[in-house]
Protein backbone atom coordinates (compact mmCIF):
# COMPACT_ATOMS: atom_id res chain seq x y z
CA UNK A 1 0.00 0.00 0.00
CA UNK A 2 1.06 3.27 -0.32
CA UNK A 3 4.04 4.69 2.06
CA UNK A 4 1.29 7.62 3.13
CA UNK A 5 -0.96 5.24 4.27
CA UNK A 6 1.96 2.86 6.29
CA UNK A 7 3.08 6.20 8.00
CA UNK A 8 -0.42 6.89 9.34
CA UNK A 9 -1.24 2.67 10.08
CA UNK A 10 1.89 3.30 12.44
CA UNK A 11 -0.12 6.12 14.01
CA UNK A 12 -2.92 4.05 14.81
CA UNK A 13 -2.01 0.94 15.34
CA UNK A 14 0.68 -1.24 17.82
CA UNK A 15 4.06 -1.55 17.04
CA UNK A 16 4.05 -5.13 16.92
CA UNK A 17 1.25 -5.16 14.54
CA UNK A 18 3.01 -2.84 12.25
CA UNK A 19 6.52 -4.80 12.50
CA UNK A 20 4.96 -8.46 11.62
CA UNK A 21 1.63 -7.33 9.31
CA UNK A 22 1.08 -5.42 6.27
CA UNK A 23 -1.60 -3.38 5.10
CA UNK A 24 -3.23 -4.64 2.42
CA UNK A 25 -6.77 -2.41 2.53
CA UNK A 26 -9.60 -0.78 4.14
CA UNK A 27 -13.02 0.22 4.44
CA UNK A 28 -15.07 2.72 5.91
CA UNK A 29 -18.57 3.11 6.34
CA UNK A 30 -20.69 5.28 8.20
CA UNK A 31 -19.90 3.79 11.46
CA UNK A 32 -17.77 1.27 10.83
CA UNK A 33 -14.05 0.84 9.54
CA UNK A 34 -12.78 -2.16 8.76
CA UNK A 35 -8.74 -2.66 8.13
CA UNK A 36 -6.99 -5.61 6.88
CA UNK A 37 -3.76 -7.02 7.69
CA UNK A 38 -1.80 -9.69 5.87
CA UNK A 39 1.39 -11.32 8.22
CA UNK A 40 4.57 -10.67 6.76
CA UNK A 41 6.58 -13.89 5.70
CA UNK A 42 9.50 -13.63 7.20
CA UNK A 43 11.00 -14.73 10.58
CA UNK A 44 12.10 -12.96 13.48
CA UNK A 45 15.46 -11.77 14.58
CA UNK A 46 15.41 -13.87 17.49
CA UNK A 47 14.60 -17.15 15.88
CA UNK A 48 17.04 -17.43 12.63
CA UNK A 49 19.76 -18.99 14.01
CA UNK A 50 17.33 -22.08 14.33
CA UNK A 51 16.06 -24.62 11.36
CA UNK A 52 12.27 -23.97 11.32
CA UNK A 53 9.81 -25.13 8.98
CA UNK A 54 6.72 -23.44 7.89
CA UNK A 55 3.69 -24.82 8.49
CA UNK A 56 1.44 -22.53 6.48
CA UNK A 57 -0.73 -19.64 7.75
CA UNK A 58 -4.20 -19.57 9.49
CA UNK A 59 -7.39 -18.31 8.17
CA UNK A 60 -8.67 -15.03 8.59
CA UNK A 61 -9.72 -13.88 11.99
CA UNK A 62 -11.49 -10.38 12.82
CA UNK A 63 -10.66 -9.10 16.23
CA UNK A 64 -12.51 -5.71 17.41
CA UNK A 65 -10.34 -2.46 18.20
CA UNK A 66 -10.97 0.39 19.92
CA UNK A 67 -12.94 3.12 18.34
CA UNK A 68 -11.46 5.55 16.68
CA UNK A 69 -13.47 8.67 16.50
CA UNK A 70 -16.70 6.98 16.74
CA UNK A 71 -16.34 4.56 14.22
CA UNK A 72 -16.10 0.85 15.47
CA UNK A 73 -12.79 -0.52 14.34
CA UNK A 74 -12.73 -3.96 13.16
CA UNK A 75 -9.16 -5.74 12.08
CA UNK A 76 -9.38 -8.62 9.64
CA UNK A 77 -5.52 -10.26 10.11
CA UNK A 78 -4.57 -12.93 7.60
Amino acid sequence: MQDSYSELIKLLLPEIIVEYFELTSYKKGDEVLHIFLKEINSIPKEYRPYKLSSKGFFDEITVQDFPIRGHQVYLHIT
